[in-house]
């Protein structure tokens, strides 16, 4: 083994053998003594800053138990752990819960987000995500549920003790768009509002009438301590996970066009704050039995 910067399948490979010993009872501790390595060696592997042979892999496969495809998988990750970038196709849908995407979530820094046409997941109410799951040809009713629990885990990242800093630009249209119906919409919007008092969360709104932006497609940045930058973007059946310096280095570039046109921080709550006011009035109008009443915070 032989050290190198680690990568997402390298970091990927590493979360994969340490479950595979946490199934079995072991610490990284057990697995040093079982098959005569230094401790260093096992906390490096587990990292993804060093190099695994197959042969390492298949022994640590072994103590663990893993064996069928998922061992298969798992070696040739190993094959592969030092390319950077990484394209994962799933077949007919994506799983309902994106492992990779959500351990780095769970250790990054600060994050950067854009939508155009969707609220980010990261900010999803589970009513919201429910009605765009059931509007997804590709998932079937059975997986929704288990998919918006998945959705609900990644949020928890904002309440850990030191959460990301974490920053998200949404186009208008996402926002405003109805069609999960006006009562799930008027409490998305006051889900952004209540997420956007929280200090380490910027919600930045770009109005329709800047015209075209930078902003083309959906993307997630994620910066971390000790690792390189990771770029997400998810399509219908496969994710992309980019990490060349000079790709993420565009991105940093489209991210201050972005900051540019979008409205900043205040005016982007005052913002949502009169849409979740107007929202709020047309849904009491077609039902008369008020169902919510809006926060007083927001109307100051």
């Amino acid at each position: 083994m032989y050290d190198h910067e680690p990568t997402v399948r390298s970091r990927e490979l590493g979360l994969a053998l340490l479950r595979a010993i946490g199934t079995a009872g072991l610490n990284q501790s057990d697995l040093a003594n079982m098959l005569a390595w230094s401790p260093s060696k096992v906390s490096r592997m587990i990292s993804g800053k060093r190099c695994a042979s197959s042969e390492d892999v298949s022994a640590v496969l072994a103590v663990g138990r893993i064996v069928g495809p998922k061992r298969q998988e798992l070696l040739e990750m190993a094959r592969h752990a030092t390319e950077r970038g990484w394209w994962q196709d799933f077949g007919d849908r994506l799983p309902a819960e994106l492992r990779t995407l959500s351990d780095h979530e769970d250790s990054a820094l600060a994050i950067t987000g854009f939508e155009t046409t969707v609220i980010p997941g990261l900010l999803q109410t589970p009513e919201y995500a429910t009605a765009l799951f059931r509007a997804t040809p590709t998932i079937p009713d059975s997986e929704i549920a288990d998919r918006v629990l998945a959705r609900q885990r990644r949020q928890r990242i904002f309440d850990r003790q030191y959460p990301a800093q974490s920053r998200f630009f949404i186009d208008e249209y996402a926002i405003r768009r109805t069609g999960g119906g006006r009562e799930i919409m008027s409490g998305q919007v006051h889900q952004l509002l209540r997420m956007s008092v929280r200090p380490y969360i910027e919600i930045r709104v770009i109005l329709d009438d800047v015209g075209f932006h930078a902003g083309q497609q959906a993307f997630q940045l994620m910066e971390f301590t000790e690792i390189n930058p990771v770029l997400h973007i998810e399509n219908l059946t496969s994710v992309l996970f980019l990490e060349r310096k000079d790709g993420i280095g565009s991105y940093r570039r489209n991210v201050a066009a972005l900051s540019k046109v979008a409205l900043d921080e205040d005016r982007s709550r005052s913002w949502l704050a009169d849409l979740a006011s107007e929202l709020g009035e047309e849904h009491h109008a077609h039902r008369p039995a008020p169902i919510f009443e809006l926060e007083e915070e927001f109307l100051e």
